[in-house]
């Protein structure tokens, strides 16, 4: 038998609302059986906060901070998108729970990580975490911690039909003074077993989850840039 084929976008830096652009176009496309599975990274270029589809209440002082303020198509709490890598995962066929579903996703994530040096496990906490305003304030079982229990990789999802979109941030070289200024609480950051920084970080990062993504999904992954044509459709809309 012949692997199936994943679409592998090279690593796009771009805003976050053109980022999120990006991520539903993939899904509306593959849900329409217009376009394959697909895996990208990207990084937030200016840097941004991201708000879940239903995050209603922000503080006001977000308005004048001099970041991009960008509404994601999925779920969760508010991210802050500085020095991290975001992941995205266009699939479909995925049996059971919305968690579980999660889970098979985020395998790659703990294999890649491990084949790195560092050990991910999901985090345990319950519903309280509809009272922080930040992702990474508490980790669900959505989420993968480091073995000291410190949030690294916040995930969130939307189905539309059998296709999902699962994207993620991990938080590669945050500044924690920032997270402070956004969220008013301290951010622990997780050490990375890497002692690279900057370009070379991510693209040894990228390379690590992207091996683990084509063994644990069963794929090949082809290379495949963003055409003209995909670019036209994204930019409309991205401005909608």
């Amino acid at each position: 038998m012949h692997a199936s084929i994943w679409r592998l976008i090279p690593l796009v830096q771009a805003s976050g609302r053109v980022q999120m652009a990006i991520d539903e176009w993939l899904l509306e496309q593959h849900r329409q059986g217009l376009h394959p599975p697909a895996l990208r990274f990207y990084t937030w270029r200016p840097a941004a906060i991201s708000l879940g589809y239903h995050q209603q209440r922000s503080p006001e002082f977000w308005q004048i901070l001099p970041l991009d303020l960008v509404r994601r198509p999925t779920g969760g709490r508010a991210v802050l998108h500085q020095g991290d890598l975001t992941y995205a995962v266009v699939m479909s066929g995925l049996k059971g729970s919305r968690i579980q579903a999660y889970q098979d996703i985020c395998e790659f994530l703990i294999q890649g990580w491990r084949s790195l040096g560092l050990e991910l496990h999901y985090g345990d906490s319950g519903r309280n975490y509809i009272h922080n305003p930040s992702c990474f304030g508490t980790a669900t079982g959505a989420d993968l911690v480091s073995s000291d229990g410190r949030k690294f990789i916040g995930s969130a999802q939307l189905r539309r039909g059998n296709a999902i979109l699962q994207h993620g941030s991990m938080r590669l070289q945050p500044d924690t003074q920032l997270f402070t200024q956004v969220f008013g609480e301290e951010l622990l950051p997780v050490k990375l077993p890497i002692s690279q920084r900057g370009d070379a970080l991510i693209h040894t990062v990228v390379d690590a989850l992207t091996s683990a993504a084509a063994n644990c999904f069963g794929v090949e992954l082809v290379m495949q840039p963003l055409s003209e044509d995909e670019w036209q459709a994204i930019t409309v809309k991205s401005k909608k």
